[in-house]
Order: structure tokens, then sequence, then C-alpha cells
């Protein structure tokens, strides 16, 4: 669930600040590049999270 719930709010963020930021610029919303986003902010957040916060949690 927990990683659903992430993968959920990193498409959610990316798109609105991918649609911010192009409509900003006057181009055209790339649906597949903020998809690749998405994905490499959710993996990013899966590493913070279950390794990087969890191993000084422990200490």
């Amino acid at each position: 669930m927990r990683y659903l719930a992430t993968i959920f709010w990193a498409v959610l963020v990316t798109f609105v600040l991918s649609y911010v930021l192009s409509s900003m610029a006057g181009a055209t919303l790339d649906l597949v590049a903020t998809l690749v986003m998405a994905a490499i902010f959710s993996i990013f957040i899966f590493i913070l999270g279950d390794g990087i916060l969890r191993e000084k949690k422990g200490q």
C-alpha cells in the first residue's frame, strides 16, 4: 500500500510541476517525459525511504 501511495503522489506532483513549467515556457505538455520523470522520482523515494533513512533510524 505504501508503494502505491508513493507512486500515486509522485505521478501527481510530477504532472502538476510539468504542466506548470510547460505552460510558463509556452511549450506543449509531454506526457511520456512526465511519466518517466515520475518513475525516476519514485525510485529515488524508494531508495531514500527504505535504504538510507532506515539505516539512520536504527543507529
